[in-house]
């Protein structure tokens, strides 16, 4: 299986053999395992006191108090209702365990397996509409660039991507980015927005700085790919731009397998 070699003008200079992690069949089941696996490790086990609620005194007086609008709850020196709960002061009914297992566990094998599956289905271009990318008619996937490592700016990024006709999507993920609903606006996170293209590259990190701030746009060193990055929202199929020397690194170092 050969794909084209891209340079930096844009121009087809030549062709090169895929690796055999792009051989791999596309595996929905293990990319959402894996993509869970790497959100759920992010998660931090949270929970009340288990004594919470059970430390003061408390009495209920009995029947009598019936008529002086009083609840018939345990209630402390004070007259506050603390050990029933969901009362004033009192215990929360269900809290959270902090017990409860919250990792989606996934052994190597499985989770390389899902690497590699989330990689093939980036040269499937059904896929990569189906996910919502825009890709040119006439472009073939996948798209390799040599000498992407070397670009240092930003502009000559952008020049890049509107010589292979990529820069639409990029677009699209700019005109997609609005407000969070709920409190997420209070916590650091305001902003959502869509996912554009993933460059992946090997070695200098020039083009990591010089690409990183475009909107949806991630940089990932190759030995760094994981299943989130190739498929985000385990929805695999992701536009995906390889460095010639990634695409070199998978074959020799035989990573992911």
């Amino acid at each position: 299986m050969k794909a084209n070699i891209y340079d930096v003008q844009g121009n087809v200079v030549g062709e090169i053999e895929l690796p055999e992690q792009f051989k791999e069949p596309v595996r929905l089941d293990l990319i959402k395992r894996a993509v869970l696996s790497i959100i759920t490790a992010r998660l931090q086990p949270k929970g009340s006191d288990p004594f919470a609620g059970k430390r003061a005194v408390v009495k209920y007086s009995g029947t009598h108090e019936t008529g002086r609008k009083t609840s018939r709850t345990p209630r402390n020196a004070r007259r506050r209702a603390v050990f029933a709960p969901h009362t004033v002061g009192g215990r929360r009914c269900f809290p959270p365990n902090p017990n409860k297992i919250l990792l989606e566990r996934i052994n190597k094998n499985e989770k390389r397996m899902a690497i590699r599956s989330a990689m093939a289905a980036t040269i499937v271009k059904e896929l990569v509409i189906k996910r919502g990318h825009i890709v040119p008619e006439d472009l073939e996937l996948p798209i390799i660039v040599d000498g992407i490592e070397q670009l240092s700016k930003t502009k000559d990024v952008r020049e890049l991507l509107k010589k292979i006709k990529l820069w639409e999507d990029v677009e699209k993920a700019q005109k997609s980015k609005r407000n969070r609903s709920g409190k997420g606006k209070m916590r650091g996170r305001r902003y959502k927005q869509k996912k554009s293209l993933l460059i992946v590259y090997s070695g200098e990190k020039n083009i990591y700085y010089a690409a990183r701030n475009l909107p949806g746009v991630d940089v990932v060193d190759v030995k760094d790919l994981n299943a989130l990055v190739l498929a985000p929202g385990a929805q695999p199929g992701r536009l995906t731009i390889w460095s010639k020397k990634a695409i070199e690194e998978l074959r020799d170092k035989k990573l992911f397998m």
